[in-house]
């Protein structure tokens, strides 16, 4: 297997965002947002699932690499952004987002909405920015 794969998604920050995995805020980051909500709500299927996760990351993260196309956006930074400052829109406006950025710096992140509706679909947002310049 001599195909270059880019290297999209950390597994330094995967494990960071793992301590936080009983909210499943590391299977969004790598692209799981269906078995990430079902964390959230069930506080990582009641801590037995978020222990299993440390063993899961290495391959959870070469599945990302694979999905995800690097570029100008990188992930990692968009997701800190998102996890952090969210709510003032900061990870649109990185994107080049300008106008839904100031939307959510004004609403709160679209009265929070808008900011679950990220942590579903940032990993396919930055992957089309990517694939567009690419």
């Amino acid at each position: 297997m001599n195909a270059y794969r880019s290297d999209t998604h950390s597994k330094v920050m995967g494990y960071l965002m793992w301590i936080f995995g009983f909210l499943g805020a590391h299977r969004f980051y790598y692209g799981k947002p269906v078995t990430g909500t079902i964390w959230f709500f069930t506080f990582g299927l009641f801590g037995i699932g978020w222990l299993i996760d440390l063993f899961l990351i290495p391959s959870m993260d070469r599945e990302a690499d694979l999905r995800f196309t690097s570029g100008s956006t990188d992930y990692s930074l968009a997701w800190i952004l998102l996890t952090f400052l969210g709510l003032f829109g900061v990870h649109r406006m990185y994107q080049g987002k300008w106008i839904t950025g100031i939307i959510y710096l004004c609403t709160g992140g679209l009265f929070l909405l808008g900011i679950l509706y990220d942590f579903w679909t940032l990993n396919d947002q930055i992957y089309m920015k990517n694939a567009q310049r690419g």
